[in-house]
């Protein structure tokens, strides 16, 4: 018998054993004359999860991912400019002290494609993409931290004007090699280009390091200007992937290395992406296939974004609460088309509109009241966090609640919710618009949203 022990263990060895199936692994006790059979069963099991942990120690194994502690964000846009200035920065601070808001969403790759504090990664060395506007990022974040608000890095994606100058091969190419620029003269950066997409991992890497508890991405889509149809893609970039394919596998690609590092990571997306057609493929992204790779997706449905008779409204900017009540029942009825069984779904999170949109026909001042509103539409579609947008980091504080009020309105919500049926009827669908002039089935929308949303993102410096 001790020769069919050797020639076991020879055997084990020989074979060898991937590190999750060890444990799983056994071989039949041997039966020994004059023993207990359940005692030399004992024995030899003792001796194989004593060889199992031996080997298993050998090995290397993975470490576990870091604890992430959610939070519930009511937050506000801050320009990296407004957040370099110390003087500016402790206003907001005093301001945020005295409402409910507690989360800052600070540019750290912007608009301009500058990183916009010292960062030593090296793709942000070699580039030479660091301006900065934060000059002392350690002491903007301790600051913030003391008073128990929580980070979230804006990382701008493939609108990057500032890094195809540097390297024109990692930019949108027209057929003649020549730079596709959009109608500010702005160059963007290809969204197939791989060491674009660790770049980006890598700024955002920079700012959890610099403490950053979240890294959001902005601009992560194609541009929809006139002209960008005349863009050129190299096959070999492309294998054959359509848009929205390549923004999902970006999405992963860095939802991957950045969680491993214990980051939470978001998208903002253009509402009239939610329900798909059209203007999800002009841009590419899929909100349903979006949010199973996030901790969070952003939808920016500012009101003034809507054309008019979206959602069967006539003027959307002009009812603030009724669109952002109708563009999140949309989101509930896309996302549960995508809804399965045990698997992830990013938290919703909306944008909402702290400006004026002073360029459409049909607008609204917004102030207080209209900034309510929205967050009231937030809670009664069944959502729990929002974020303000403003580019001049203007806001309305006289339409917030203080701390003890906004926790007294959390338990006013979570009773009302509570006391509805289990069985109750799920929202409804938000009414197709598309023969309405709404944002649907044209591309034409989405350079109209672009239009909006750059209009409404002039730089606050």
């Amino acid at each position: 018998m001790k020769r069919l022990e050797i020639c076991l263990l020879c055997i084990l060895f020989l074979c060898g054993c991937h590190r999750y199936e060890r444990v799983e692994m056994s071989t039949p006790a041997p039966v020994v004359v004059g023993r207990n059979p359940d005692e030399a069963a004992e024995e030899t099991s003792a001796e194989e999860e004593s060889k199992a942990v031996e080997l298993t120690t050998e090995e290397e194994t993975e470490p576990p991912l870091p604890e992430k502690i959610p939070t519930k964000v009511k937050g506000i846009y801050l320009s990296a400019y407004v957040s370099g200035s110390e003087s500016m920065m402790d206003n907001i601070i005093q301001q945020i002290d005295a409402t409910e808001i507690n989360t800052v969403v600070i540019d750290v790759k912007d608009d301009n494609g500058r990183v916009t504090f010292a960062m030593d990664m090296p793709l942000v060395s070699e580039y030479g993409s660091v301006k900065s506007y934060i000059p002392d990022i350690q002491k903007l974040m301790a600051k913030l931290k003391e008073h128990n608000i929580y980070t979230i890095a804006r990382v701008v994606a493939f609108r990057d004007p500032y890094l195809p100058e540097q390297r024109p091969e990692l930019g949108l190419k027209l057929a003649d090699g020549s730079l596709y620029r959009d109608r500010n003269g702005m160059a963007w950066v290809n969204p197939y280009k791989q060491e674009m997409w660790d770049y980006l991992v890598e700024v955002g890497i920079g700012a959890h390091q610099a403490g950053f508890d979240e890294v959001q991405f902005d601009y992560i889509r194609f541009c929809t200007e006139r002209g960008i149809n005349d863009v050129v893609y190299d096959e070999a970039d492309t294998q054959g992937r359509t848009k929205t394919q390549i923004i999902t596998e970006f999405v992963q690609y860095a939802y991957e290395r950045l969680a491993a590092e214990g980051v939470y990571v978001a998208a903002d997306v253009f509402g009239a992406i939610i329900g798909g057609g059209i203007d999800s493929d002009s841009v590419g992204q899929s909100y349903g296939e979006m949010a199973a790779s996030l901790d969070y997706i952003c939808p920016m449905i500012y009101p003034s974004h809507y054309a008019d008779g979206n959602f069967g409204i006539e003027h959307p900017d002009t009812q603030p609460y009724d669109t952002i009540l109708a563009a999140l029942q949309g989101s509930k009825a896309d996302l549960r088309n995508y809804a399965r069984n045990g698997e992830h779904q990013a938290v919703v999170r909306p944008w909402l509109q702290d400006f004026t949109a002073s360029y459409l026909a049909n607008y609204i001042e917004y102030g207080d009241e209209q900034i309510r509103a929205q967050i009231q539409a937030v809670y009664d579609a069944g959502y729990d966090e929002w974020m303000l947008w403003s580019a001049a980091c203007k806001y309305h504080w006289g339409g917030l609640r203080t701390p003890e009020e906004a926790e007294e309105e959390t338990a006013r919500i979570a009773e009302s919710r509570a006391a509805i049926p289990e069985t109750a009827a799920p929202e409804t669908a938000a009414p197709d618009t598309s023969e309405a002039g709404g944002s649907e089935g044209s591309e034409e929308s989405a350079s109209a949203a672009e239009t909006a949303s750059e209009s409404a993102s002039e730089s606050a410096a």
